[in-house]
This record gives C-alpha cells, structure tokens and sequence, in this order.
C-alpha cells in the first residue's frame, strides 16, 4: 500500500519554544501552517489565515493526486514512460529498464490471449493515500465528520493520521482525539519509549485489537534500534496484540553539520532499515512498512547516498511515504 505524507504536513513539533540567533531570540518556526521560517518578529508571530491557507493547498494536491492516480500515470503500459530525468543518469537507469521490459513483455503476453487492458482498473490505475502528523488539535477537530451511516467519527483531514513521538503521553490531547476516530493510526516509537508504556498505549488506541487499525513507528536511529526495538517487539507479541510494525529510518539519525544544518547521513538510515528487519526475522515477526523520504528538488538534507554534484546531493522531506505491507494474517484496512 502507498501512502504518502502530503497534502496536510504543514505544522511541525518543536524541541524549544524559542530559536535564537546572536542576541535576538524569537518564537520557533512551526509549520507554514503557524507562522514563517524567516527570523524576523513579523514572520515568527502566528497567522489564524495560514490554517486557510494550508486547507486549500492540500485540497489542490489531493485533487492532483486524484487525477495522477487514475488518469493515466499509473498505468502499467506507461512503465516506459516513468523514466524521469534523474533516473537516465543513475546507476539504477540499467535494472529500471530491464524491470519495465519485463512488465511490458507480461502485458503483451496478456494482450495476446484476449485479455484487454482497458478493461481492468488494476492495470490503468493505482489506490494512493495521504497522512500526516496529526499535531494540530484545532485544525484536526474542524477537520472532523461523523460517518452518517455507521455514526463513526472520522478524520477527514488524510486517510492515516499519526501522533508523534513527543505529544504521545497517555494523559494529553493528542490519545484522547485519536481513540475516538475511526481511521487507521500510527504511534511514532522514538527511544524513550518503555514497553509497558506503549502496551497501556495499544489498549487504549486499539482495544478491539483491530487487524490494521494501528501502526508503530519506529523511529530509534541506526545507534539505538538493537537497544530499543526488540523489547517492544517482545512486549507486544507477550500481550497478543495485532499491530503493523513499520521502519522510519529518517527522524532518528538526524545530525547537525558544521554548517549548522540538519542533514541525515544515508549509510544510517540504510543500517536502521537493515537491522529493522534483522530484528524482526529474529524475533519472528512481520517488519510491515518502510516511511521513505524523497524530493525532487536540489537540497543536501539526506548526504551521502551517491557522488555529490554542485546543486544535488540526495533526498529530503518534502514527500514521504510511509508503506504498511499488508500479509493474509496481518491485514491494513483502509477506508476509501
């Protein structure tokens, strides 16, 4: 399943109230949704109208996603076609290609025993959804709707909505809104999380131990993920509880360059997703999701991942996607 964190990740969560620059200290930049990232007082001072604002942005994206998904650019005959232009210069353009004549030799094969195409859906388009960190309580609780015909209560802003590692306390805002709405969930696990903690955590955002319902996060870094990882595993297969355990290698190995920028060294973030899933084979469970974070734009806020040019280095975050990989005895539901 394909769910990309757009259309909605406008607010982030901060570590300080405060940023400070030399002598002048001013409010933390939140989010477009809040306020801006300039360091003036102007900027940094909250705008109600930024809430508009991002409503209308993510309207328009989700209607892009909507046309992309179902107009044409996910269609398998297309395969050809998804060559992208960083792709030709790319040491994966090679394996791309053998990859997409294999798909084109199996749907000319389908072709030549009477099956046509057009006629199934499957081929020609693709079901994509959105999430985010549901941060913002206010602009969550306006995006809120009760389902008329089962009286379920569902939040409209994305179809998965995730409470972060630093307002997941049991007794705050955040699991309270959560436990009342129907859409699957996530739980970003960071290192100070304890087992019995986040099993009073399932029981209170899961307790019908719903297949699908909730996701784990992980989010310990390439240094910690041996430390942490295979104690919640344990806790929660002790207790029987049906969770989707997913890998976010992206927020946990987060460094400060000399520069005095945030970037992520991509050999980390491969070693967490590598021992993510050692863990799991080890422990016997299911690793079921991988959160990626890519852009198309020329930023350095992931290093290392190839040979640098003047303008590019790798990835960042302005479009992620977090992929619950559903099994027979694991499933992921989904509303549509």
């Amino acid at each position: 399943m394909k769910v990309g964190r757009i259309a909605g990740q406008f607010a982030k969560p901060r570590s300080s109230p405060t940023e400070k620059q030399g002598d002048v200290e001013l409010p933390s930049y939140r989010g477009d949704i809040v306020n801006d990232i300039a360091f003036t007082a102007e900027a940094r001072t909250p705008d109600p109208q930024r809430q508009l604002m991002a409503y209308r942005q993510s309207a328009a994206t989700l209607n892009l996603l909507r046309a992309f998904a179902t107009g044409g650019f996910a269609n398998l005959g297309s395969v050809h076609q998804w060559m992208l232009g960083f792709l030709k210069d790319s040491p994966q353009s090679r394996r791309y290609k053998e990859l997409a004549d294999r798909i084109s030799d199996a749907l000319n094969f389908m072709r030549a025993c009477g099956l046509d195409l057009e006629s199934h859906p499957e081929l020609r388009a693709t079901d994509f959804y959105t999430s985010h960190e549901a941060l913002l309580l206010g602009y969550e609780q306006a995006m809120t709707r009760v389902d008329s015909t089962t009286g379920d209560w569902y939040a409209t802003s994305g179809h998965m909505i995730w409470i972060g590692d630093r307002t997941r306390q049991l007794d705050h805002g955040h699991v309270e809104y959560f436990r009342g709405i129907k859409n699957p969930i996530g739980l970003k696990c960071g290192p100070s999380l304890k087992p019995d903690e986040l099993l009073k955590l399932i029981d209170v955002l899961n307790p019908d131990n719903e297949p699908g319902r909730l996701t784990l996060i992980n989010r310990f870094g390439a240094d910690k993920v041996g430390d942490h990882l295979p104690g919640l595993i344990r806790a929660v297969q002790r207790e029987g509880r049906v969770v989707v355990w997913s890998c976010d290698p992206m927020h946990g190995n987060t460094i400060t360059s000399t520069s005095g920028y945030k970037t992520r060294p991509f050999d980390r973030v491969l070693a967490e997703v590598k021992s993510f899933f050692a863990i799991h084979a080890a422990e016997g469970t299911h690793a079921g999701g991988v959160h990626l974070e890519m852009t198309g734009q020329d930023v350095t806020e992931c290093i290392g991942a190839r040979a640098p040019s003047p303008m590019r280095t790798s990835m960042t975050a302005i479009t992620r996607f977090a992929i619950p990989v559903s099994t027979p005895n694991n499933r992921s539901t989904w509303p549509s």
